[in-house]
């Protein structure tokens, strides 16, 4: 996290904003492309061997157009989807923290495809291995992890919670990569290593510790004694710190305990990660 910080205060003003709309327009791109002669993305795919043989550069950065393979109609509520996922995101993280999330992992990608092209030969055709669909898995994984009790419905029908749905894919990623040969598990683990080292080097180990469980512990006793909402006529179990909004009157949002600010401070999906630790000298 100090080293984002840093990190962020030299180049943060180049950071992207929005760049989840750019990622979908992409995908647009690429299912035109499809429309209009599917042999075009055959051009398109991450294929070190023409890179580096015939200078197809573009290769590099062109596989990032190659959309998600499904009908039109579940590709419209694919794009949707991710969209809602990748804003959200950035409203948590800040917008130069998701950049570096969505950077990372593209960058990771071809990295691990140049990986393949020199240990495997350099004659081997690889652009199938690698594509978007393990970047749009890293979104929903790194959304999951935020927002683990949030509902979707699946199939339009079954509410379900994202943490539920998260382990269900990085289960199903795991098989892949242990039924796949040495190529697909490089292909899989590149592709979702910025979500491993992202939340591995963030995580706050210190929420876990025994003090901060008693402090937590302590003040959930002390919201159940709050007086009663004179507007909702409800008790109140969460206020944000910043804004003062609850779960009652916001049912939608998120709220959690920041183990960085000194004392009780408590604080909604929308300033979890952007408010000003508060330090008692």
């Amino acid at each position: 996290m100090n080293f984002l910080n840093k990190l962020e205060r030299k180049v943060g003003r180049f950071a992207i904003p929005g760049l989840m709309k750019y990622v979908i327009l992409c995908y647009v791109a690429g299912y035109i492309f499809q429309f209009i002669n599917p042999q075009i993305l055959g051009f398109l795919t991450l294929e070190p061997y023409m890179i580096f043989h015939y200078s197809q550069v573009w290769r590099l950065v062109s596989w990032v157009l190659i959309p998600p393979q499904t009908g039109i109609i579940f590709a419209i509520i694919m794009m949707f989807f991710y969209y809602q996922l990748g804003m959200n995101l950035e409203r948590t993280w800040g917008a130069f923290r998701f950049n570096v999330y969505i950077f990372g992992g593209m960058i990771f990608t071809v990295i691990g495809a140049l990986i393949l092209y020199f240990v495997m030969g350099q004659n081997v055709l690889m652009g199938g291995l690698f594509s978007t669909y393990y970047i749009n898995l890293s979104i929903f994984l790194a959304f999951a992890v935020c927002y683990p009790n949030m509902q979707v419905m699946l199939y339009f029908v079954i509410p379900i919670k994202m943490k539920w749905l998260a382990l269900v894919y990085a289960a199903l990623a795991a098989y892949s990569a242990v039924n796949s040969g040495w190529a697909g598990r490089v292909a899989i683990i590149a592709s979702l290593l910025n979500f491993l080292i992202f939340f591995l080097s963030t995580r706050n180990y210190k929420a876990y510790s025994p003090h901060e469980y008693k402090r937590k512990r302590d003040f959930k006793r002390q919201v159940h004694q709050a007086k009663t909402n004179p507007r909702t006529g409800g008790v109140s179990k969460h206020k944000c710190a910043v804004c003062g909004r609850t779960e009652i009157d916001h049912p939608d949002l998120e709220f959690r305990f920041c183990s960085k600010c000194d004392g009780n401070y408590e604080y909604c999906q929308d300033h979890l990660f952007t408010h000003e630790h508060v330090k008692h000298k």
